[in-house]
Formats: C-alpha cells, structure tokens, sequence
C-alpha cells in the first residue's frame, strides 16, 4: 500500500551551519514539476530509468583530510565491486599516476582548483565553478552523473549543492542523515547540522525524508521514527519539539513518540529526529566519548600487570569486533536528502575503506531512488499569492 501524501508546512529560508538561504524561484509550480521530471529521467532517477543502463557516481578527488590517496585508494577498492561507473573529479596530474593504469569503471575528470577545508560557504559559491566539489554537483544536475559523493568542506558541499540541484518540491531544507552504530541495527540521526534553527514542519519533513531512507537503503520495514527530547512524555520538550510531534501523529511515518539522548543507541527508534544545532552537538559528543573510552582502555591494557595483559590478548578478537561495530567508517558516508539530486558527505578523516563504503551507499541510494520516495511523500506547498 503507498503511503499517503502529507502537507507540512511553508517553504522558506532557515539559518544553517553556513547561513545559505535557498535562492527564490519564479517558476510556477507546474512548470517546476514538469522540470523535475524531466531532470529525473536525463538523470536516471525515474522508476525504471536505472534498469536500462548502470548509475554513475561523481568523486570529489581533491575533498578531504586525506585526499587525494585515500579517496582515490577508496574509489579503487569500489570499483572490484562493478557497482557501476565512477568519475574522479580533480587535478589529473595528481590523479593519474595514483590511478595508475586504466581501470575498468574508472574515469578521470580534470578540476583546475579545489575548495580549501576551512572556506566558508559563501566563499565556496564563488569561488566554486572550477572545483573538484563544483564540477562533481554539476555533473549530476546536466545528467552526467546520479550522485555525488564528497570528504570536503561539508559546508560549501551543502551551499554548492543547495544552489545548484535545489531541492524537492516541498522540502524546505535540506537535511544531513548519520547513521549510527546502535545496539541492535543502525540509527539514522537527522538532522546533524545543515540547518542550526528549524521551525516544527522542519523537522516532519526531516522525519518523512530519513524514514524513506531508512526503508529504501537500510531495509528497515516500517522504520519507527521519534523526536530526540528531554523526556519520553508527549508533553515534555520546547515548542519545536511539542508542535513537531503533533505534525507527525498524521504525517506518512510510524511515529512513535519522544526519545531521550541516552534511548538512541539502544534503538528505541530507528529515525531519530532533531534540529541541526543538536544532532551536530551529539554527533561531535558520541565521536568524542568513543575515542575518550578507546584511549582509556588503551591506556590501562598497556600499562597494566602481566596478567592483565594476557587477559587483553585473550579478549582481542572480542574487542576488534566491538571495535569494527562502532567504526563511522563502516556506514561510510552522510546523505544529505532533500535535494534534487544524490548528495553523500564522507567524513573529512576518510580512509579508503570510509570512501568506499561511502560510494557504495551512493550506488544504494541511486538505486532505491531515494529522491523520488521522499518526492512522493511530500506534498508540495502552495505558494503564496
């Protein structure tokens, strides 16, 4: 049975992470329909459209702590896979010799510049036409490419791609999707940063997008979605959280009501939902708390007794495992959805088993058509006369 279509809310500009408003459009709405699908199918992104040829993905080469080697070395280890096509977009003279000789689903686009890690979005707008990250996005708005996936300036990914593919009819933001590692299955926790204030209907529409991926790339069934808040009573909460919950008792989710912060990864629910200022504050948190108690263990484990450190040795294959779990780089990357087009943000210390697996949950989310589903569940909103 398709989920029903639900109105949430007004369209409008918020201050993100970058304060980059969604540039107006005079279009009318038919006419942007009419865009949209057309796009969709020089794109590849309508139903059926992907069973007639492979997708392509759009590498940022030259974004990341660790680019080009890692990204290349990660887009390498993906293309064994033959999950379709894949372009690194950046400076050839520099890719070309760690490439090395031709690679079946591999291709070279030449970038002049790239965006530096500490640009500020607006900046990045800019100055973005001739980089890695710029040429990457436009590949998949002109249709040369499905997705783009870059370890860059997660901030000037947002603007440039918010600029140049905007977003869904009827989304008002878009929003970046983390998946965590939780106690029974991954957690996806929106949004986690790309937008700092959020009215109510922001956050149900945050709930309808991380649902529908949730269902199409995770294979969660009938994802329980809930609002992160400060107590599990419907009445506990600041207005945001309150007003949002009443939006989601009629929106096209299984809402299951509040989740307190320490309920995430015990997987009380499988979409969590939050504004960008918290989900960016408990992202950073959750990183730091797992690297705080992984030195700790390290630390006493060298410098314990000999038995102790029999006890380790014995417990190692134990503690990998453990280790593997919670690992950011076995989800790879973050999608930002709501956007007319496939977005993943790497994390900026991708290695290359990181972008690998962020590649891969590109390929996954062109092929589940992820940008359609969350079409398809919001309903666009009238403009104002």
């Amino acid at each position: 049975m398709r989920p029903k279509r639900v109105q949430l809310g007004p369209d409008g500009p918020c201050p993100g992470a970058g304060g980059t408003p969604r540039a107006p459009s005079n279009r009318s709405m038919p006419a942007r329909r009419a865009m949209m699908g057309e796009r969709a199918i020089r794109n590849g992104n309508a139903p059926g459209a992907l069973r007639d040829r492979r997708p392509t993905i759009a590498i940022d080469a030259m974004g990341g702590d660790r680019a080009p080697g890692e990204i290349v070395a990660g887009t390498l280890l993906a293309a064994r896979e033959r999950l379709g096509r894949m372009i690194l977009v950046g400076d050839r003279s520099k890719l070309q010799p760690l490439v090395g000789r031709s690679v079946a689903d591999v291709e070279i686009l030449h970038a002049p510049s790239a965006i530096a890690m500490d640009a500020n979005p607006s900046q990045a707008i800019r100055t973005g036409a001739g980089s890695s990250l710029g040429m990457a996005i436009d590949l998949v708005r002109d249709g040369g490419a499905d997705a783009v996936v870059s370890a860059g300036n997660s901030g000037a990914f947002l603007a440039l791609a918010l600029v140049r593919l905007r977003t869904i009819a009827g989304v008002a933001r878009p929003a970046i999707a983390v998946v965590l590692p939780g106690r029974s299955g991954p957690v996806v926790l929106l949004d986690c940063g790309a937008n700092v204030d959020c009215r109510p209907e922001w956050l149900a529409q945050f709930a309808v997008m991380g649902s529908a991926y949730a269902r199409a790339v995770l294979r969660i069934e009938n994802p329980r979605v809930a609002i992160v808040s400060v107590g599990e009573e419907r009445v506990k909460g600041n207005t945001q959280s309150i007003e949002a919950a009443r939006l989601l008792e009629s929106a096209p989710v299984n809402f299951v009501g509040n989740v307190e912060g320490n309920d995430v990864y015990f997987n009380h629910a499988d979409v969590c939902v939050t504004d960008g200022f918290i989900g960016n504050v408990m992202l950073k948190l959750s990183e730091g708390a797992g690297s705080l108690i992984a030195a700790i263990a390290t630390g006493e484990l060298r410098g314990g007794s000999p038995r102790e450190k029999l006890g380790a040795l014995l417990a190692r294959p134990a503690l990998e495992r453990v280790r593997a779990r919670l690992r950011y780089e076995e989800y790879g990357g973050a999608p930002l959805l709501g956007l007319r087009g496939n977005c993943i943000v790497a994390h900026g210390r991708a290695d290359a088993e990181a972008v690998r697996n962020a590649i891969r949950a590109a390929f996954a989310e062109v092929r589940e058509d992820v940008v359609g589903r969350i079409g398809e569940l919001v309903t666009p909103v009238p403009s104002e006369a």
